[in-house]
């Protein structure tokens, strides 16, 4: 006599009472027996699991390739409520794992990174850290391999400094001591080319700023950026050694006819003073804007 179960501890039974006519008012059920395994049409490496059900057979559930070979399922094999139970959680396995595949495949991630992913797909803890032990037995997630790919890409293509690196890194769960390795492929050489060409970008953009304003947007432009400290200070220094006076005198004029303009209701006297504070808040020298000032006044004699 085969081995029965109670109904009410039955795993599967909610599962396949609709599938299966199984009389709902008996107190035992024998075990399932696999009646027959096909392919399905759409997904070959997927397989449809039929029970007996009486003389005939009823669908059961589908299970991977995987999941086939490791249970050994085949035509005839009992399966008890405990089978049926590790059945379903590495099928479960086994989808997330699929997605956590299909993340990857669009570029390198942190353990984190997939780790959260796979955790907002809905599935338990139990599983995320079964796929996240099986993606790194196979070499598919590597936090340091990550971090170090990273850092790379930055100096060959970003223009990020390792201040920023090093909190994104932080942000993607890498520990403390990659990220310092990764980080140290980043040389102060390298820091220095990258943070002074970002300086002479700027000072492209900026030709109408004074010096020391200038020199204000670059500081607080590299520390956005992630250059501070010593690297920063030497690329402001040289790169502003370019902005020659004429530069600076070029700059002072454009504001100055701006300021000049603006202020034409003005008398002449408030109209000077209203121009040279509006240029001493930019942050020209006093001499540079008596100078400008000397010359408006020429101009109305």
């Amino acid at each position: 006599m085969k081995k029965a179960v109670i109904l009410t501890k039955f795993f599967i039974y909610d599962k396949l009472k609709e599938r299966i006519n199984f009389n709902e008012q008996c107190e035992v059920i024998v075990l399932p027996v696999i009646k027959k395994i096909t392919v399905q049409k759409k997904n070959k490496e997927r397989y449809n699991i039929f029970f007996e059900n009486g003389n005939e057979e009823a669908y059961a559930f589908s299970v991977s390739e995987d999941v086939l070979l490791k249970h050994q399922l085949m035509k005839g094999k009992e399966l008890s409520e405990a089978d049926m139970q590790e059945i379903f959680f590495r099928e479960e396995i086994q989808k997330a794992y699929n997605q956590a595949i299909n993340f990857l495949s669009y570029r390198m991630r942190s353990e984190k990174e997939v780790y959260q992913h796979v955790t907002e797909k809905g599935y338990s803890i139990d599983i995320v850290k079964e796929v996240i032990v099986r993606l790194k037995n196979n070499q598919f997630i590597n936090d340091r391999e990550f971090a170090m790919s990273f850092v790379r890409t930055q100096i060959n293509t970003g223009d990020k400094g390792p201040k920023v690196i090093n909190g994104v890194l932080k942000e993607k769960g890498i520990n403390v001591e990659i990220i310092e390795e990764a980080v140290s492929l980043f040389s102060p050489e390298l820091q220095l080319e990258k943070a002074e060409k970002l300086c002479r970008k700027w000072i492209q953009k900026k030709k109408q700023s004074s010096l020391p304003k200038l020199k204000l947007d670059l500081q607080a432009m590299l520390v956005r950026k992630g250059y501070v400290g010593g690297i920063a200070n030497q690329a402001i220094g040289i790169a502003l050694e370019d902005v020659d006076e004429d530069q600076e005198w070029n700059a002072i004029v454009v504001q100055g006819e701006k300021a000049w303009n603006k202020y034409h209701l003005q008398e002449n006297g408030a109209r000077r003073l209203k121009v040279k504070q509006f240029l001493f808040r930019k942050g020209f020298p006093l001499e540079l804007i008596d100078r400008f000032l000397a010359e408006k006044q020429s101009e109305n004699f």
